[in-house]
């Protein structure tokens, strides 16, 4: 072997003796950075100091105009529930699967049970323990099974009336699956009895189980007005528009452009209203009149206010509604 080969054999296995006496080898020494800018870049970390912007902060505000990739809610159908020209879209525009249905329960029974009860009949918790807030509408009406899903899907982002927006607590595809669930409930309490028996399902028990609870409400109904009521004053009215929300949709100042008519000088004015028949009659405002209002306020609406939707107060006792009549009998110098 020259000498040329035996040298170039000492070289290698003193390159693997030196490679095999590092390993494990703890040293104090910095580590080598081939390539100093990549670990130590002239940048900031999240929430650090940055002199050289005058109010310090690293992080910045994006520049007026400009959407982050991925970001540009161009499709209006599904981020706002509206089409091109900012009219309700019909149906919902995210495939209806089991999971989105079940994704759907799972919201509706977090943010819209306490409110609007767990089969949507409006009666949930919140309106049914005393508390004084505006009623639920029930989802079970026919306005409601026939509204868009745009329109329910608006309810949740937007809010109506006195129910606050749900925009920054439920993520957009939440919304429409519990637009979803919505629809399944509306379809689950508008079963034909005749369908029904294609089903493995109790329906004279159910029946019963329904009647039994209509006679324990009828009951808790007698019981309540057998009860000493307090005077239908002026004051307790107030007192109860105030908790029943009515301020929200009429004035007591006589502005024009509410969602309801104005209370003030209401009672004795000569108003023209459309019948739930379609008739149209030129009617004295009375007290029998603001009792069927507050009661059925569908049979008689005044003209001009025929697309607002006023619940009915029907869970109201005799005094209670009576108590109102006197507070808005009260606005009027009539």
């Amino acid at each position: 072997m020259t000498s040329k080969g035996i040298l170039k054999i000492a070289c290698v296995l003193g390159l693997g003796v030196m490679l095999t006496a590092c390993r494990g080898q703890l040293s104090e020494k910095p580590p080598i950075h081939p390539n100093m800018n990549m670990d130590q870049q002239e940048r900031k970390e999240a929430q650090e100091v940055n002199k050289f912007f005058d109010d310090n902060r690293s992080m910045r505000q994006p520049v007026p105009g400009t959407i982050a990739r991925g970001l540009k809610k161009d499709d209006t159908a599904y981020y706002e529930g509206v089409d091109a020209q900012g009219n309700w879209i019909a149906e919902n525009p995210v495939e209806l699967t089991k999971s989105f249905l079940y994704r759907g329960q799972e919201r509706y029974d977090i943010f819209c049970t306490p409110c609007h009860g767990g089969t949507g009949d409006g009666k949930g918790i919140i309106m049914t323990g005393g508390y004084g807030y505006v009623p639920a509408p029930t989802y079970h009406s026919d306005r409601l099974r026939e509204a868009t899903d745009g329109e329910l899907y608006s309810a949740i982002y937007n809010g109506v009336r006195t129910m606050p927006s749900y925009a920054t607590q439920i993520p957009v595809e939440d919304r429409w699956a519990i637009v979803a669930y919505i629809r399944a409930l509306q379809a689950s309490q508008n079963v034909d009895e005749s369908e029904m028996n294609n089903y493995d399902v109790d329906l004279a028990a159910l029946q019963q189980e329904y009647r039994d609870e209509q006679d324990r409400l009828a009951a808790l109904a007698e019981a309540r007005a057998k009860e000493d009521a307090p005077e239908a004053t002026p004051e307790l009215g107030e007192q109860l528009v105030t908790q029943n929300g009515c301020i929200a949709c009429h004035n007591i100042d006589g502005a024009a452009g509410g969602i309801g008519p104005t209370w003030k000088d209401l009672f004795g004015f000569d108003a023209e209203v459309v019948t739930d028949s379609g008739e149209r009659m030129t009617i004295t405002v009375d007290e029998e009149y603001l009792r069927e209002s507050i009661i059925n306020p569908a049979v008689k609406k005044r003209v001009g206010y025929e697309q607002g939707v006023m619940i009915a107060y029907d869970y109201l006792a005799d005094h209670e509604i009576d108590a109102i009549v006197a507070y808005i009998k009260s606005l009027s110098d009539n």
